[in-house]
């Protein structure tokens, strides 16, 4: 075997140490590189957060000032659904003095280079050539930073270190590693959990020949029932957490409310049969996949095991199962999530991230086989030249992939354009509410540390009937009071929720601004009133306190007192 072709596709036997540190290097740099990308948009301006971050980060503020967002409902219960394992980080790192808004823009680097250390390291234990974990490695590198799970640091982030790590510790049989996955898998992202614990079933039934009840070597009890037991233990916990938000939504309501259909913020049920069985963001089994190069890689993975002939490094390639029992556990509990449909949350969930690990892999591995292939062909036809021109340029194909990518990282980071306003409502005190229909106060949680009555972002999770019940009344208030003509209505509506401030946006008093805002249009009649009263001309009551009552403005946005609006008629002009 020429040097080179060692160095390129040369299995672990052939290949000396500093060909492995090399690959692994280069994977590392490549995971390095991403995450300073990531690293610099986060740093970029002193107001930045991720947008799911705005969610499930915002509240652990009260880690730092236990007087944050008293009473705040939607604080109350981002905090209650938050998974322990994820609350106990960001609690630890907290009290060692940093802020959960600075962890969560620090994380991400980090999950992403402990990823690709397991990635590469499944990739080797499954087939010992170093550039296959390499390509593995980038393609995965690649899948998880076109998206903005990792990124957000929320629990969803911590799958892949924690899933691959569970696959590595498993393919090498090591207890105390595989053992911490599960544990950890439980207490970060538990619709994981139950895919580790379908991955091992299937491959306690594989080594068992399907049949466990007959007699079998002591420690594969030992060790699969040591793993049961922990999945077990955390599952009881889990089940025990108390729910204060009442019962999970159930399907047939779904279908009633206008969030779950088309164009709702949680659309779900589509008329396309494609898009809901495969594309659905949260139906489908491979929502935004974007690249397609590691599907179709992976998928011709099994014609190159069956000519072995061909393509002879497949015949290095061991415990390759694994992957097919991922995909397999995967599907199942995908389509039990839709049997069981809400129950068992969001059935996207159990596919689209192993399904990313196990695409990646195998095209790492099919990579490496038509490489090796290539080369072998060339040395047989004394093309050499040919074919090593071929396998460089496969390999800058893979690593350049990003540059026609649209958005690369993509880190769906909210980057701040009013810290004039965030300082004033910080200024305030810490128990005030503030109302507004704005995109903008999205935003005031994570960047004001001030309770808002609503956000239209991210906030109004419609999966628990107690929650979003109150969510969608106060929507429904808060639109019929903003546009209402009656003083008196704005008034016993401010009282109602006890509101300090009103944001109001310049236009939001206009028809197209409601027309524009497909939160608003999710709640009818109550809007189509409000623009056909617009369109009538009819004004509302709070665009007529303006002028008396603004105690900040900038650029497009001024905030009300809502004191001055309950005195408003009794006050000198």
């Amino acid at each position: 075997m020429p040097n080179l072709h060692r160095f390129l596709t040369g299995p672990l036997e052939k290949s000396p140490k500093s060909t492995v540190i090399f690959w692994l290097s280069l994977t590392l740099t490549f995971a390095a590189v991403y995450g300073s990308l990531i690293l610099h948009q986060a740093f970029s301006t002193d107001y930045v957060v991720q947008d799911d971050a705005r969610q499930h980060v915002f509240w652990m503020q009260r880690f730092i000032d236990p007087d944050l967002f008293p009473n705040d409902w939607i604080a109350d219960y981002f905090q209650s659904v938050a998974p322990a394992g994820y609350t106990a980080l960001y609690w630890i790192v907290a009290k060692l003095g940093v802020s959960p808004m600075l962890l969560h823009k620090l994380l991400p680097p980090v999950l992403g280079l402990i990823t690709t250390i397991f990635c590469f390291g499944i990739t080797m234990e499954l087939l010992p050539v170093p550039v296959a974990g390499f390509i593995s490695g980038l393609l995965l590198n690649h899948y998880i930073w076109m998206r903005d799970d990792v990124v957000s640091a929320t629990p969803v982030a911590f799958v892949y270190p924690i899933f691959t790590g569970f696959i590595y510790y498993l393919l090498r049989r090591n207890l105390w590693g595989t053992g911490v996955s599960v544990a950890l898998l439980g207490l970060f992202y538990p619709q994981c959990l139950l895919v580790a614990i379908g991955v091992l079933i299937l491959q306690f039934l594989r080594l068992t020949d399907w049949r466990p009840y007959r007699k079998q070597p002591g420690k594969l009890y030992q060790f699969y029932g040591s793993l049961f037991g922990i999945a077990a233990i955390v599952i009881v916990a889990y089940l025990f957490k108390s729910d204060d938000y009442g019962p999970v939504i159930t399907a047939a309501e779904a279908q009633t409310l206008p969030e779950f259909l088309s164009e709702g913020k949680s659309e779900f049920f589509s008329q396309d049969w494609g898009h809901f069985w495969f594309t659905g963001q949260r139906s489908g089994m491979m929502p935004r996949f974007a690249m397609t190069s590691p599907l179709i890689l992976g998928g011709i993975l099994p014609l190159l095991l069956w000519f072995r002939r061909v393509f002879p490094l497949s015949g290095e390639i061991k415990q390759a199962g694994i992957l097919l029992e991922m995909i397999l556990a995967s599907l199942g509990l995908f389509f039990l999530a839709h049997l069981l449909l809400f129950d068992l949350h969001l059935p996207s969930r159990y596919t689209e991230h192993t399904f990313r690990i196990v695409s990646a892999i195998a095209s790492g591995i099919t990579v490496a086989i038509l490489m090796d292939a290539l080369l072998i062909w060339g040395e047989n036809i004394n093309r050499k030249t040919v074919t090593r021109v071929g396998c460089c340029l496969i390999l800058a194909i893979l690593i350049l992939e990003p540059l026609w990518l649209k958005r690369f990282p993509r880190t769906d980071y909210q980057f701040g354009q009013f810290p004039a306003l965030y300082e004033f409502f910080a200024q305030q005190p810490k128990d005030i509410q503030i109302a507004s229909i704005t995109e903008e106060a999205n935003n005031l949680p994570s960047f004001s540390q001030r309770s808002i009555l609503m956000g239209n972002e991210g906030y109004g999770v419609p999966y628990h009937e107690g929650y979003y019940g109150e969510i969608r009344e106060r929507s429904i208030d808060l639109i019929h009071a903003h546009y209402s003509p009656n003083l008196a209505e704005v008034e016993q509506f401010i009282i109602e929720y006890d509101i300090d401030f009103w944001l109001i946006e310049e236009g939001a008093f206009t028809v197209p601004y409601l027309k524009n805002d497909r939160w608003m249009m999710q709640y009818q009649p109550d809007t189509s009133q409000a623009i056909a009263q617009l369109s009538q001309g009819v004004i509302p009551a709070l665009a007529t306190v303006g002028d008396r009552c603004t105690v900040f403005q900038i650029d497009k946005f001024a905030v009300l007192d809502s004191t001055c609006i309950l005195t408003f008629n009794s006050s000198p002009v």
